[in-house]
């Protein structure tokens, strides 16, 4: 994983002027590894509301397989960790 030092010498502000928050930056990461480019926001929705090491995870599960879908295989893998429980009131 890159360091806010590392993220903040390749932030170019005319390009990347709408990121601003950690999330975002591994939200984008998330995205791009997992080749879902046009699939930002919902990656960026899941850095924000899920704790990272199991993103880490589940990521390290998609990587090291050789999936041709990995969004799916990424999103199945959530799942199968209970990420999407439902919160009982």
């Amino acid at each position: 994983m890159h360091s806010i030092k590392d993220i903040l010498k390749n932030f170019n502000p005319l390009e990347d002027k709408y990121i601003s928050r950690d999330f975002q930056a591994f939200g984008i990461y998330l995205a791009e590894k997992l080749g879902e480019s046009r699939r930002k926001s919902l990656y960026i929705k899941l850095a924000k509301t899920i704790p990272r090491p199991i993103l880490e995870e589940a990521l390290r599960f998609v990587i090291d397989s050789n999936a041709r879908k990995k969004g799916a295989l990424f999103m199945w893998k959530l799942k199968k960790m209970e990420v999407f429980k439902k919160k009982s009131t």
